[in-house]
C-alpha cells in the first residue's frame, strides 16, 4: 500500500509530511553516493587499487546519472512517480549493500554502477513529485529536497571518519552499510505513509511519454545551465587541492573544500525560507552568476586565505542557482512533461559536467599554469548567467 487514507492526516500534517519525505529522498540520493570519498584510502589499501582505478570508482556514478536519466523518465510515465522513486532508492540501497561485500575491484565497479543507476532513476522523478505534491509551492518543495541533498553531501564528509568509522570498528565495509540504513528508512516511509500523487494525465504527444523533447529549447537551456553549475562545483573541488599545493599552502586544502560544502548548506537553509520569492526572478542569476564568475577570476590570482574566502563565495553562489534550476522543470513545463524535461536536463548536464572539468585539467597540463584550470569554469559562470536570464523570460507552464 503506497498511501494512507486521505483522512488519516490533517491538511497541515499532510503538507509537513510531504516536506519531510522530500527532504529524506534528497538526502537518500547522496548518502550512499558520497560515503565512498572519505573511505577511499581504506578501500585503496584493502583492495590494492591503482590511482586510475580509484578515479574511475569516483566518476562512475556521474556517468550512470547521464545514462539512466531517460530510463527513469520512462519509468515515471509507465509506473508512476512514487513507485519510480521507491524502486530507484531500493536499487540504490541494494547496490550500496553489494559494495560492502565486493571482493575485488570489478565487483565493486558493478555494485557502484547498480547504486548509481538507482539514484539516476530517482533524479528526474523528484521534480515531477514536487509538481504533483505541491503544485502551488514548487519553490518550497524544491528547496526542501535540495537541502536534503546538501545535508547528505555534507554529513558523509563530516561524520564518516570521526564518528561512523570508529563506531563500526574502522571497517569501510560496515561504514557503507551504516550509510545505507537512512536510505532503507526512506524507502519504508515512502511505501507506508507517503500520499499517492494523482495519476499523470494521458496526453498525446509526438514522442514517447518518457522521451525528452529534444526540439524544446527549454530542455537545452536547462541542461546547459545545470551543466555549467555542476561543472563549477565539481571543477572547484577537483582543482583547489592541487592549486593550493602548488602555492605551498597544502594546510588550507581541508578548509577550502569544507567551506564550499558549508556555504552551499547555509544557502540551502536560507532558500527554504525565501526560495519561493526567487523562483521566477532574473536577478538571482544576474547577481549570483556574476558573483561566481568574479570569484573564479579573482581566484586565478589569489593566494593563501583569500582562496578559502573565494571558495566559500563560490559555494554559496552555485547553491542558489542549483536550487532555482531544479525548480524550473516543474515551473516551465506542463505537469505531464516535467519528468521528460528533467530527464533531458540531467542527461545533458551530467554529460557535460564530466567533460568540462576534464577540459580544465587538460589546459593546466598544456600550459603548466595552475590558474588556467579555472578558465573553463569562469566561462561556465558566464554561460550560466546568460542561460538563467533567458530561462526567466520564458512563460510559466499552464
Amino acid at each position: 500500500m503506497m498511501s494512507p487514507s486521505p483522512d488519516a492526516i490533517s491538511p497541515p500534517g499532510q503538507f509537513a509530511l510531504r516536506l519531510v519525505l522530500l527532504w529524506m529522498i534528497g538526502a537518500a540520493t547522496r548518502l550512499p553516493l558520497l560515503a565512498v570519498p572519505p573511505l577511499l584510502r581504506a578501500i585503496h589499501d584493502d583492495l590494492h587499487l591503482a590511482e586510475a582505478e580509484v578515479g574511475l570508482l569516483v566518476s562512475l556514478p556521474l556517468l550512470t546519472f547521464a545514462v539512466a536519466a531517460i530510463p527513469g523518465s520512462f519509468l515515471v510515465a509507465r509506473a508512476g512517480v512514487l513507485i519510480t522513486i521507491v524502486a530507484g532508492l531500493a536499487v540504490a540501497a541494494f547496490g550500496s549493500l553489494l559494495r560492502s561485500v565486493a571482493p575485488g575491484i570489478l565487483s565493486l565497479y558493478a555494485a557502484t554502477a547498480v547504486m548509481g543507476l538507482g539514484i539516476a532513476v530517482v533524479q528526474p522523478a523528484l521534480p515531477q513529485l514536487v509538481s504533483r505534491w505541491m503544485p502551488k509551492r514548487i519553490g518550497l518543495g524544491t528547496a526542501a529536497y535540495t537541502n536534503g541533498v546538501l545535508v547528505g553531501t555534507t554529513s558523509t564528509a563530516a561524520l564518516t571518519i570521526p564518528l561512523v568509522l570508529p563506531a563500526v570498528g574502522e571497517s569501510w565495509r560496515w561504514t557503507l552499510v551504516a550509510w545505507t540504513v537512512p536510505v532503507i528508512l526512506a524507502i519504508v516511509l515512502l511505501a507506508t505513509v507517503a500520499p499517492r500523487p494523482s495519476a499523470l494525465p494521458r496526453v498525446r504527444t509526438g514522442a514517447p511519454r518518457g522521451w525528452p523533447d529534444w526540439t524544446n529549447p527549454v530542455v537545452w537551456l536547462l541542461g546547459i545551465a545545470f551543466a555549467c553549475n555542476n561543472s563549477i562545483y565539481f571543477g572547484a573541488n577537483a582543482f583547489l587541492p592541487d592549486y593550493l599545493a602548488a602555492q605551498g599552502r597544502g594546510d588550507l586544502i581541508s578548509a577550502s573544500l569544507g567551506v564550499i560544502s558549508g556555504a552551499q548548506l547555509l544557502a540551502s537553509f536560507i532558500l527554504i525560507g525565501v526560495g519561493e520569492r526567487l523562483e521566477r526572478r532574473a536577478w538571482p542569476f544576474l547577481v549570483f552568476g556574476s558573483l561566481a564568475c568574479a570569484s573564479l577570476l579573482v581566484l586565478m590570482v589569489a593566494s593563501g586565505v583569500a582562496v578559502v574566502v573565494l571558495a566559500a563565495v563560490l559555494g554559496f553562489a552555485t547553491a542558489v542557482s542549483f536550487v532555482i534550476l531544479l525548480a524550473l522543470p516543474a515551473a516551465l513545463t506542463p505537469p505531464h512533461d516535467v519528468h521528460r524535461t528533467a530527464a533531458g536536463m540531467f542527461t545533458i548536464s551530467y554529460t557535460f559536467g564530466v567533460l568540462i572539468p576534464t577540459m580544465g585539467g587538460a589546459i593546466w597540463d598544456l600550459t603548466g599554469a595552475p590558474w588556467a584550470a579555472f578558465t573553463p569554469l569562469a566561462a561556465c559562470a558566464v554561460i550560466l548567467t546568460l542561460a538563467g536570464l533567458r530561462l526567466m523570460r520564458l512563460p510559466r507552464a499552464a
